[in-house]
C-alpha cells in the first residue's frame, strides 16, 4: 500500500503507507508534513511500522522530535498500529501515551476503525459547541 489521502468526518487525513523507512529525525516529521500540506491534510496517520523501536523508548528523544515537529506545525497526529508490548515495558511511554490521548493534536490508537471514532465523538462534540452557542 502506499501513502492516502482521505476524509473521516470531515477532517482531511494524510495516511503514510506502513511501508518505508521509519520516521526519525525532525527532518523526516518535515517531509511528512510537506506531504500532508501538499495534500490538502491536516491530520498525519502513521503506522506503528514507520515509526521503529527507538520511537517508543522515550530516553532517545526520537518521538518529541517527530511528533514535536507535527504540532509545530499545527498538524494533529494518530499512530496507528498495536503498542502493547512497549507501554507493557515502559511506565514513562505509558503516561505519555494517556496524555496524548487526553488533548487532541496527537492519539494513539488500535486500528483506523478506532481512529473513525474518536472522529466521529470529536466531530459531534463540535457540532454540539456549535449550536449551543447560537
Amino acid at each position: 500500500m502506499s501513502d492516502r489521502c482521505y476524509e473521516f468526518h470531515g477532517t482531511r487525513i494524510f495516511e503514510c503507507a506502513a511501508e518505508g523507512e521509519p520516521l526519525r529525525t525532525d527532518r523526516d516529521a518535515a517531509e511528512v508534513v510537506n506531504q500532508a500540506f501538499n495534500h490538502g491534510a491536516r491530520f498525519v496517520v502513521l503506522p506503528v511500522e514507520r515509526l521503529g523501536d527507538d520511537f517508543f523508548r522515550l530516553s532517545t528523544r526520537i518521538a518529541g522530535e517527530v511528533l514535536g515537529k507535527m504540532v509545530v506545525y499545527k498538524i494533529r497526529v494518530a499512530i496507528v498500529g498495536d503498542i502493547s508490548d512497549y507501554v507493557a515495558r515502559s511506565a514513562p511511554l505509558r503516561d505519555f501515551v494517556v496524555e496524548c490521548n487526553r488533548g487532541q493534536e496527537i492519539w494513539f490508537v488500535k486500528d483506523l476503525d478506532e481512529l473513525q471514532a474518536r472522529l466521529s465523538y470529536a466531530a459531534a462534540m463540535k457540532r454540539s459547541e456549535d449550536s449551543s452557542m447560537q
